[in-house]
């Protein structure tokens, strides 16, 4: 096939040897398949090109962005301007964030691709594959059992819970991002990933990915509909007791009636007035 001028700088530097064909592509970048000759044979990994910002329809949204940090303050200050050189700033920042996602939660021990090198706006990384050795199937092209349907939820809640361990969370979680690997799911399209700790959207986007799951699941198994395991996640995060593995209901108590503040004030004033009028009579003497 047709080298893609994107690719030719990793032939050139040795990073891979061929290019075997354009895998998809989509709204951020354009995956292909490519074999690179090593010590132990020719390995298949796949190479993702990412899409110019003016190609791309997904957006770098301030949600997204948000408390991400940048090489220097330079660069800061040119991204804040929009300066040609603070727009190329922000596309290399919107790539790495990928790479630095995939390392990180590589080593948390979740189920993402490994990623090899990362050159001119290319990600090389690991081809995720199902049992017959093809390039693994997206979620969405996959059907279940019930019983498959909550087995899967499950296993992507705990590595949800793994990633927010890890202080991540995806911010675009969906069945259109998870590939159906020949070992189970493996989590994939990380650009928009969102610091749990440093992000005031964080919770919401926590949220949104665990019930685009249910959504999904639930075709399955329609019990997972209406489920609030995002907001159950969120509070063992914040209470510090989160556990890859923890017993999980999907409901969340609701809280207790709401409280009539005015009345409260009320009661406060009228005992304040009491409290002053008992003194001044104390402090009256005798007659």
């Amino acid at each position: 096939m047709k080298i893609p001028p994107r690719l030719q700088p990793l032939l050139d530097d040795g990073l891979i040897d061929r290019v075997l064909r354009q895998l998809m592509s989509g709204k951020e970048a354009a995956v292909y398949v490519v074999e690179c000759d090593g010590p132990d044979g020719v390995e298949t990994r796949c190479a993702k090109v990412y899409k110019d910002a003016q190609q791309r329809s997904f957006r770098q949204a301030v949600d997204y962005t948000e408390n991400r940090k940048t090489r220097n303050s330079r660069d800061a200050r040119a991204i804040q301007k929009g300066t040609a050189f603070g727009r190329k700033a922000r596309e290399e920042a919107w790539q790495s964030s990928e790479v630095d996602a995939l390392y990180r939660l590589a080593a948390a021990g979740v189920r993402v691709p490994k990623p090899y090198n990362f050159l001119e706006g290319v990600l090389l990384m690991e081809l995720v594959v199902d049992a017959d050795g093809n390039a693994a199937p997206r979620l969405n092209d996959v059907a279940f059992s019930p019983t498959e349907a909550r087995r899967h939820h499950r296993t992507l809640l705990d590595e949800v819970i793994r990633m927010l361990r890890a202080g991540v969370i995806h911010g675009d979680l969906s069945e259109f991002n998870i590939l159906v690997a020949a070992d189970g799911p493996v989590i994939i399209d990380l650009p928009q990933a969102v610091d749990a700790a440093g992000n005031n959207h964080a919770k919401a986007m926590l949220e949104r990915d665990v019930t685009n799951l249910a959504n999904y699941f639930g075709r399955f198994a329609p019990e997972l509909l209406g489920s609030e395991y995002g907001k159950e996640l969120w509070g063992c995060y914040e209470r510090g007791v989160l556990e890859v593995g923890m017993p999980l209901t999907g409901r969340v108590a609701a809280p207790r009636g709401r409280v009539d503040l005015g009345g409260l004030m009320n009661e406060i004033e009228d005992a304040r007035f009491e409290e002053e009028a008992k003194q001044l009579r104390m402090a009256r003497p005798d007659r």
